[in-house]
């Protein structure tokens, strides 16, 4: 059994340490919280052995081979460095840093550490979408002439939501951060890498109650970003990303080629891992859907659908501590991410286009 330590109890604790928990290969050690009333409680309810307010207390612990981070994106530079000088194996949530030096760096830590990195990419682990992926893979629509993502929901569209910190740039908050990451490295592990890249970035509510002080405070984060890329094999790809519009359709993707048409999409709001299906059709016929084969499927359900994935995502971490081989997706998957994000940015800042140097161009 891996001994783990969760940092970070709000995604953590819905989803983390209950995946850990599921796990045939992983045990729960400790728990971190910046309160340690809180992690004393969140250990008793949950039957973990150590709470600590004190990261490197838990890092000190023998018991402890792997660390999970699920904390805001601004905490997470700082603890994964820690986490990785120490030689513990690291899971990590995404957006994996701030900007990509700081992602390129705890890259090249993990690497000469010889520790296991991953990222949680989920979607790479949704049934649906291996299948879609394998269509893709046996060439299904031919050559691909335009691919159509678009991802829209209402989960901050409520004006009454407060202030916190993904109202903030500088805690990492924002679309970009939060769903934007997760499209980035779709793109990149079904399309292929991005050549250049066009982004407009806007905020439809500017100012939220902060709960602290009852008063308005301004947004300066992104809940809305249209993005124009071309792949480096020259394809167009469209996204619409929005967390503040009510869309029946909520994560879209289509594929358009010269054989055939693909699309995988979800109408459910409130489990983005389940509900998606797949169509596809032959030029000149009507989209069909096509059945998801069994060996796709998650053997078991649980009451939050994420944790469905997050559990593909910790076996093949735990596959790779095993047997001491670095799997996918890595932290190097982690750093093309925040590095379109960054471009991203830049290029909304500049009003104009810019070119994507190759992942292994920029980590040389």
């Amino acid at each position: 059994m891996i001994g783990v330590a969760v940092v970070g109890t709000g995604f953590g604790q819905k989803v983390h340490i209950p995946t850990f928990q599921a796990h045939h290969n992983t045990k729960i050690v400790a728990v971190y919280h910046r309160d340690i009333n809180k992690a004393r409680t969140i250990a008793a309810s949950h039957n973990i052995p150590y709470a600590s307010a004190n990261l490197a207390e838990i890092l000190a612990l023998p018991t402890v081979e792997a660390v999970s981070i699920s904390t805001p994106p601004f905490l997470h530079y700082e603890m994964a460095k820690q986490v990785l000088q120490a030689g513990k194996h690291l899971l990590l949530e995404k957006p994996v840093t701030l900007n990509v030096n700081e992602a390129k760096e705890l890259y090249q830590l993990a690497k000469s550490q010889g520790v296991i990195a991953t990222v949680d990419f989920e979607f790479r682990f949704v049934p649906e979408w291996q299948f879609f992926a394998q269509l893709l893979a046996a060439n299904y629509v031919g050559n691909i002439r335009l691919i159509k993502i678009d991802w829209l929901g209402s989960s901050r569209a409520d004006t009454s939501r407060p202030w916190n910190w993904y109202s903030s740039k500088e805690k990492g908050g924002g679309a970009l951060g939060s769903l934007g990451s997760h499209a980035f490295d779709y793109i990149n592990w079904l399309f292929g890498s991005v050549g250049k890249l066009n982004a407009h970035l806007t905020t439809a509510i500017s100012e939220r109650v902060n709960p602290a002080n009852g008063e308005l405070q301004a947004v300066d984060t992104d809940d809305t970003c249209l993005l124009s890329l071309e792949l480096v094999n020259g394809t167009p790809c469209q996204v619409s990303i929005s967390a503040v519009v009510h869309a029946e359709r909520t994560h879209w993707i289509e594929v358009y080629g010269d054989k055939g048409t693909l699309v995988l999409g979800s109408k459910n709001q409130k489990d983005y891992i389940h509900g998606f299906q797949i169509w596809g059709s032959q030029p000149g016929e009507s989209l069909k859907e096509i059945a998801v084969p069994q060996q796709f499927l998650f053997p078991q359900h649980y009451h939050d659908g994420r944790i469905c994935a997050f559990l593909r995502v910790v076996d093949e971490w735990v596959k790779g501590i095993t047997n001491h081989q670095q799997t996918t997706p890595s932290l190097k998957e982690g750093v093309y991410s925040q590095l379109l994000m960054d471009l991203s940015h830049e290029s909304h800042e500049r009003g104009s286009w810019v070119n994507v140097p190759s992942l292994g161009e920029f980590l040389d």
